[in-house]
């Protein structure tokens, strides 16, 4: 592959991509796998080590199949766990013989706010005075959509450590965006409000670790 050839001449020595699930499972559990995306990933993951640069996989990267969204409400509805836990167990299945750094997520915080709260990324829903989407609730989807990610984050960290993390001898977390906040002066309320910016942004970190 062309785009191996350069990274392999720069020198570099791993390489961060996402699957995309539409291409392993474009209908998802009950549509069966895509035999064809699964070869795509497995030519790219072979070219990879071929040439000595460690694969880090990360299996959502904002975006799922469609049918996931149509039939569920995507990250709304709770049946989105486990279509997540089932794509995540193919992949492991097809790929962690060769991939020893799984990420569950990329960025789930910055991917609920940019899709539930402001209507940027779709499925672009948000609601008044944060944007004018044809739907949505900026107060209430994020939350849900946040709680259904971090469920199915710990649903297939169970079950590669559980399965697979011993064979393979792999690791699994997940990555997110984050800013600092310090409180503007050392005030009560300052440090309070330091404090509960910081409680959004890390989004569940106290849970995850």
């Amino acid at each position: 592959m062309e785009d191996v050839e350069i990274i392999h001449s720069l020198g570099v020595n791993s390489y961060r991509f996402s699957i995309s699930w539409a291409r392993i499972l474009p209908r998802g559990r009950l549509g069966g796998v895509n035999s064809a995306g699964v070869a795509f990933y497995d030519r790219l993951i072979d070219a990879l080590v071929h040439k000595g640069i460690e694969p880090f996989v990360t299996l959502h990267h904002f975006d799922l199949p469609h049918e996931m969204e149509t039939r569920y409400g995507g990250w709304l509805g709770a049946e989105i766990r486990e279509e997540f836990d089932y794509y995540a167990d193919v992949c492991f299945k097809a790929f962690g013989d060769r991939v020893k750094f799984w990420a569950t997520f990329n960025e789930p915080n910055l991917f609920t706010r940019l899709a539930y709260v402001l209507g940027k990324y779709p499925p672009a829903r948000c609601s008044t005075p944060f944007g004018t989407c044809k739907s949505g609730n900026s107060h209430r989807e994020p939350y849900v959509a946040a709680h259904n990610m971090l469920l199915s984050h710990a649903a297939a960290v169970h079950n590669y450590k559980k399965n697979y993390q011993a064979t393979q001898g792999g690791s699994i977390g997940i990555v997110i965006a984050m800013k600092w906040y310090e409180p503007l002066t050392n005030t009560t309320e300052d440090i309070l409000a330091a404090r509960r910016a910081l409680s959004f942004e890390v989004f569940g970190a106290d849970i995850l670790w």
